[in-house]
């Protein structure tokens, strides 16, 4: 029964690691650009029905309640909190970010696509609208070389003013990418997510309509990391990993009473 508890417990032990890993990944990325905290979700591990409830205890009478066992925890997954987190101004002309749902659309090595909500943008020496890795963004927008402000409108609209006219030029729109299920993405790493069959397939669409946000230029998003937040849920499964572990300490001295007296 005591070596039963300590497996039991050593469940416990690997759930909370894995919390703390995700917390200290919330944690480490508190400063990340359109970074979008994590939380770990439990479940319990199967039952060992010793006697199920209604079962016959008599010829006459049954069990009321009946008897599980339980045997530990595991973690379950990981699920994304999307909430919207602080805009800061840049002041930088292609510092871009949502203020609503949805994601920038980036072309990623190999033509396949990313998504993301980091909009700290740049303009490659062929004048294309590029992330800071060089990916670009999609669908492309192409800057004039001589082009003297770039303004970006809510709706994605892009306009290049150039000497010699009163009037700016309209070079493209930058567009926004919907999900059906967007807690479904995969992440990838570097900012970007992918799409995965439980996130349903992209639909790209203009900022600020069809639930989409609208485009904030000379803005970035700041993380939605809440540090004092992040300290609490540490501090709980601290204290949670050192249950477990004071779990198989006693299971440990029970066995060793059992060999030694009994």
């Amino acid at each position: 029964m005591s070596s039963s508890a300590m497996h039991i417990a050593r469940t416990g032990l690997d759930a909370q690691d894995t919390r703390m890993r995700v917390i200290s990944n919330n944690l480490a990325n508190v400063n990340t650009t359109g970074f979008k905290r994590d939380r770990a979700a439990f479940e319990t591990l199967a039952y060992q029905t010793i006697t199920a409830p209604g079962a016959q205890s008599t010829a006459e009478t049954k069990y009321a309640t009946g008897l599980n066992l339980g045997t530990g925890v595991k973690v379950q997954g990981t699920a994304r909190i999307d909430t919207q987190g602080s805009l800061t101004q840049t002041g930088n002309s292609f510092d871009l970010a949502l203020d609503g749902d949805g994601y920038f659309q980036v072309q990623l090595p190999g033509g396949e696509l990313g998504y993301t909500r980091a909009g700290n943008f740049n303009r490659s020496p062929e004048g294309l609208l590029v992330t800071s890795e060089g990916y670009q963004v999609m669908p492309g927008i192409t800057v004039p070389a001589n082009a003297t402000q770039v303004t970006i409108g809510t709706d994605g609209t892009v306009t290049a003013q150039v000497p010699g006219q009163t009037e700016g030029t309209n070079i493209g729109q930058i567009q926004v990418a919907s999900f059906p299920n967007p807690t479904g993405l995969q992440s990838t790493g570097d900012n970007y997510l992918k799409e995965t069959g439980s996130s349903g397939a992209a639909n790209l669409g203009i900022a600020g309509q069809d639930g989409r946000g609208r485009i904030r230029q000379g803005n970035l998003e700041a993380s939605n990391v809440n540090v004092v937040e992040e300290l609490v849920d540490m501090i709980e499964t601290q204290r949670a990993y050192e249950v477990n572990s004071k779990m198989i300490s006693s299971s440990d001295e029970m066995l060793k009473y059992v060999n030694q007296n009994l």
